[in-house]
């Protein structure tokens, strides 16, 4: 896992998760920015190992893995998102009423979008649409398990959905302002952000406090 693969002892709690998912944005970053400046030079490759400090290894195979864990950051999630796309989610995840919810939202977005087309092209728009989409991705990466050496991680990614609401939400906030859409509309958009929004909390409220009933409260920065 990076820079610092389970260097730890005992089991990482949400901030050792969130270091190191924030880790992997900036890295993942990092070597996008490289791979748009330097993608017609006959030497990309080569260049872009260096600059990612992939200076150790002796060629492009040898350092595909290194691009295909940055890409994959989002393992999780993408994974249990195709399967819920594709029916064969197992029953508790597909069934939460959080995800559920989640996705409800976004398909509602969807419907706005498709009902007032001039939506597809505004900045806010897209960034209300996008982080709710995001939110549902992250949540789904946080319900798919309950392994017991995983809850930080499983609260790192509630912590990330939030953030995407939280986005959402003012998005939301300004489409109104703006007069992109009606009153009516905001009234249940907001409705539904708010549901999934504090539905994350509650369900961080119980992972945290699982997390102290299984480690004890020494073992959580609170």
């Amino acid at each position: 896992m990076s820079d610092f693969d389970r260097e730890q002892d005992g089991i990482w709690d949400e901030y050792d998760w969130e270091r190191f998912l924030q880790q992997q944005d900036q890295r993942t970053e990092k070597y996008m920015d490289l791979l748009e400046k330097y993608i017609d030079d006959p030497q990309r490759d080569e260049i872009i190992a260096r600059e990612m400090g992939w200076t150790n290894t002796s060629g492009a195979d040898d350092w595909s893995a290194e691009v295909d864990a940055l890409l994959d950051e989002d393992w999780r999630s993408q994974d249990d998102q195709a399967s819920v796309e594709s029916g064969n989610a197992s029953e508790t995840f597909e069934d939460h009423v959080l995800y559920r919810a989640a996705f409800g939202l976004t398909v509602w977005i969807d419907k706005l979008f498709d009902q007032n087309t001039a939506l597809q092209d505004e900045p806010v728009a897209i960034k209300l649409a996008t982080h709710a989409a995001l939110a549902s991705a992250k949540l789904a990466a946080a319900l798919s398990d309950d392994d017991v050496d995983e809850i930080g991680m499983t609260i790192a990614y509630l912590k990330r959905a939030l953030k995407a609401i939280t986005v959402s939400l003012d998005s939301a906030a300004k489409l109104l302002s703006k007069k992109l859409i009606a009153a009516r509309q905001y009234s249940v958009l907001q409705q539904r952000l708010f549901q999934v929004r504090d539905g994350i909390i509650t369900l961080m409220g119980e992972y945290r406090g699982e997390w102290r009933r299984r480690f004890g409260s020494e073992g959580y920065r609170s």
